[in-house]
């Protein structure tokens, strides 16, 4: 039985892989949008607060202020739908949740930038010197 769960969710899994984000990243996530006969991309970008499941079932929650009013977003990770996702800055956090970014208004809902140690700043630079 475990086999034939496991075959289904590896059709379900993206072939082109998925992008390495984690909790407190600033996100541009590319949502198709389907419209009548049409499809068009809109990009909905927020702070991911949350990562849960694995496999072909893992979601993440994405948060943003619209208007003053807080909008959260659950997307899958492996879905058609989601075109791309691209990492604009990554957050610097101490939990594996951020739902307390819900109470908070204002200034106080911006993350610190994780900054990188140098020996990762380093081995990125000489990799794409190589390319």
């Amino acid at each position: 039985m475990s086999k034939i769960l496991d075959k289904i969710h590896q059709e379900q899994v993206k072939k082109d892989g998925v992008p390495e984000f984690t909790i407190g990243d600033t996100v541009h996530v590319h949502v198709k949008i389907k419209e009548g006969d049409k499809e068009r991309v809109q990009v909905f970008t927020g702070t991911v607060i949350a990562r849960n499941g694995r496999g072909s079932t893992e979601t993440y929650t994405v948060r943003r202020i619209s208007y003053g009013e807080g909008v959260e977003r659950i997307f899958p990770l492996h879905a058609p739908s989601v075109a791309k996702v691209v990492v604009e800055k990554s957050g610097r956090v101490r939990r594996a949740k951020l739902y307390y970014l819900r109470k908070l208004t204002g200034k106080a809902t911006k993350l610190d930038e994780a900054v990188e140690p140098d020996a990762v700043v380093a081995a990125k630079a000489k990799a794409k010197a190589k390319a």
